[in-house]
């Protein structure tokens, strides 16, 4: 045989051979070697071959066996390996990527995908794959590793294939199948992690900051948010990122850890994405919702403590002493006003703070204590602060410990009732027809002790003072003359007349 170029295929035990080999092949093992010798009368006897054999001759056989099949086989599949988490099993019509070593019985190799660095990619039941194979396939889960011993009626047949696979043999596959999905999937979710206290989950339109391990179905790690140490952060449901996340994102609650597996049509589909996401990929992504918030968001309020019989709120321009602790929403610690001697102070409604945090300080009484929760829009927006991510939303516990009443903006100093008709000659004190900067000071501290009137508040009033007798100083001679004395009112009606 081995002159002719070919194998001998025949049936054995069914008066096709002559029966010294009949006989001689029964038992063999493949790739068994056996050295048979035949006497004339079981094998070609007194007549023998004519220009071959001659009769009465004792035939010897050198014989290896190659392959051993029978018409009643079956698939013979043995499970090398299996993931512990299985989900799903390959059916007919999935879309399946597999690896594969190809040989026949006797260990021959004829292909392998390894080969070509490149996953086999079909669908399974559809006509694409041999009939064993696409038997051989149904029931795997991704990661699970088979061997699959096809005969060749469900293989190549009589025919073969090419110059690799012989006529009439049974091949031999270990498959790798490391994923699969069906055209008809959607995403699939799985909830890890949901923290007792859901208060809005996110919809279309919110933006989320998450962390993610983004990784195949064979556990091969594609991208990760934490090897940048830094969030993820996008609008879900407008189109920004895959359809599959997309979908997958929505619902989630702060601090939510969940699993999103995504299948390739609503990934990046048959092309797949770089180097490390192949084409018809499945995606699974371990995602961990750090917050979300939705550009209309207004600030949250929630009061932990309010005293009884308050009476005096909170208002802008007024004067303020308050304790704060600020973090994020994933508890990760900010600033905290305890880390200095003093409360935080700050005049509300001069733009001195973040709008959110300035909106959560109104309306409150001396003694309450509240929860805010401020959105990036009314905080440090999407470029943040130092030590503030961007686009982040904080939480600050606020403590209000005083307060002092504020003056319109644009005022240093208001009357509690009308000024005094002669202001001019009560604050020249020593009259000397001009009031320098003492003389000044010790008249507005002495409305302010009678109760006549109030400074802008302030930890510095020397200050808001000095600031005053500048405004009046038109000349800046150190002195304020009849002339230059003017109430802040006549002043605001003189421009409204300007303007007329």
């Amino acid at each position: 045989s081995y002159d002719r170029g070919a194998t001998v295929a025949g049936v054995v035990g069914v008066g096709r051979l002559i029966t010294g080999m009949d006989r001689g092949l029964q038992g063999m093992c493949v790739n068994e070697r056996r050295h048979l010798i035949v006497p004339p009368h079981l094998g070609y006897g007194s007549i023998g071959v004519a220009g071959l054999i001659p009769p009465d001759a004792t035939l010897y056989f050198d014989v290896v066996m190659l392959d051993i099949w029978n018409k009643n086989d079956k698939l013979q599949i043995t499970t090398l390996s299996k993931p512990e988490r299985c989900n799903r099993t390959v059916e007919n019509s999935d879309f399946v990527r597999y690896h594969y070593n190809g040989t026949l019985l006797d260990g021959t190799p004829f292909d392998s995908s390894y080969s070509k660095d490149s996953t086999y990619d079909t669908y399974v039941g559809t006509g694409w794959l041999i009939k064993g194979m696409d038997q051989g396939l149904l029931g795997m889960c991704a990661g699970e590793k088979r061997s699959i011993i096809i005969p060749p009626f469900l293989a190549y047949g009589e025919k073969g294939y090419g110059t690799m696979i012989p006529p009439q043999a049974s091949l031999v596959f270990s498959v790798l199948l490391v994923d699969f999905h069906n055209p008809k999937d959607g995403v699939f979710l799985e909830h890890l992690e949901v923290p007792e206290s859901c208060k809005r989950r996110a919809v279309t339109g919110d933006f989320v900051r998450y962390h993610y391990n983004g990784t195949l179905m064979d556990g091969t790690l594609f991208d990760s948010s934490y090897s940048r140490n830094h969030t993820y952060n996008t609008y879900i449901g407008k189109g920004y990122i895959i359809p599959g996340m997309d979908q997958g994102l929505q619902g989630v609650c702060m601090g939510e850890r969940r699993r999103v597996v995504i299948p390739p049509h609503l990934a990046y589909g048959e092309n797949g994405a770089g180097d490390k996401i192949p084409g018809s990929a499945v995606l699974i992504f371990d995602v961990h919702i750090i917050d979300f918030h939705n550009p209309a968001d207004p600030v949250e309020i929630e009061t932990v403590y309010r005293p009884e019989g308050c009476n005096v709120t909170t208002r802008n321009r007024d004067f303020v002493h308050y304790h704060y602790n600020c973090s994020l929403l994933d508890g990760t610690k900010l600033f905290s006003s305890h880390d200095y001697e003093k409360p935080q102070e700050v005049t509300l409604g001069a733009s001195k703070v973040i709008e959110g945090l300035n909106t959560g300080l109104l309306n409150m009484c001396v003694g309450e204590r509240r929860v805010l929760i401020v959105p990036p829009h009314l905080g440090h927006g999407e470029s943040g602060a130092r030590g503030v991510p961007g686009s982040a939303v904080l939480r600050f516990e606020v403590e209000l410990i005083s307060m002092e009443e504020g003056v319109p903006e644009g005022y240093l100093f208001i009357w509690h009732g009308e000024p005094p008709a002669s202001l001019y000659e009560q604050m020249d004190l020593n009259k000397d027809g001009e009031i320098p900067a003492d003389e000044f000071s010790t008249f507005i501290k002495t409305q302010v002790a009678e109760g006549k009137g109030r400074l802008m508040p302030s930890s510095d009033p020397e200050k808001v003072i000095a600031d005053m007798f500048r405004n009046q100083d038109r000349n800046q001679d150190g002195k304020i003359t009849p002339e230059e004395l003017k109430l802040k009112s006549d002043e605001d009606q003189e421009k409204i007349h300007e303007e007329l």
